[in-house]
């Protein structure tokens, strides 16, 4: 299962790179005809901010493991096992409901555009901002499986001795 697990975050991680590599071409190939050839290609703004919103979610979603998040531990990590286990339980259940109460809200809203084209290349807007809805159901299922692992009775807490500052 972890091999599994691994090639999966790899192929994730491959897509992710894939996305960013033809951004970088794009907008090298943007500034080389606007300013070279004076002859601006219109569709590749359109295309990188799709990329960019799709990079962003996708890596969110699937890339970033739960050490590389933002967090605000200072509480958390001066309270003992027992209190942080039921922080991650809090933090958990937080996430899940929260993002899960707007997730039908938001994927109707996501459906509804549908009937709207993106300006220059016509794509379907429901089609470009369809990966808000999978990175909301990507977390979703992430912290639903770690609120499994956290209310197991034998779960103990582990310090990220490697990312902790030297004094």
């Amino acid at each position: 299962m972890k091999t599994i697990l691994h090639w999966l975050q790899r192929i994730a991680d491959g897509v992710a790179v894939t996305m960013l590599a033809v951004m970088f071409l794009l907008f090298c190939a943007q500034i080389f005809s606007r300013y070279v050839l004076n002859d601006p290609i219109g569709w590749s703004s359109e295309v990188l901010l799709t990329l960019w919103l799709w990079v962003i979610f996708w890596a969110g979603a699937f890339c970033l493991r739960h050490k590389d998040h933002i967090r605000f531990d200072l509480l958390f990590l001066n309270v003992p096992g027992k209190v942080q286990r039921t922080f991650l339980i809090l933090s958990a259940l937080g996430i899940i409901i929260g993002f899960g109460m707007s997730f039908l809200p938001t994927w109707d809203y996501i459906t509804f555009y549908k009937i709207k084209k993106s300006a220059i290349l016509k794509w379907r807007l429901d089609y470009v901002f369809s990966i808000y809805g999978i990175f909301l159901g990507a977390i979703i299922l992430r912290y639903g499986l770690a609120l499994i692992q956290f209310l197991n009775p034998n779960y103990k807490v582990q310090e990220d001795k490697d990312e902790q500052v030297e004094e």
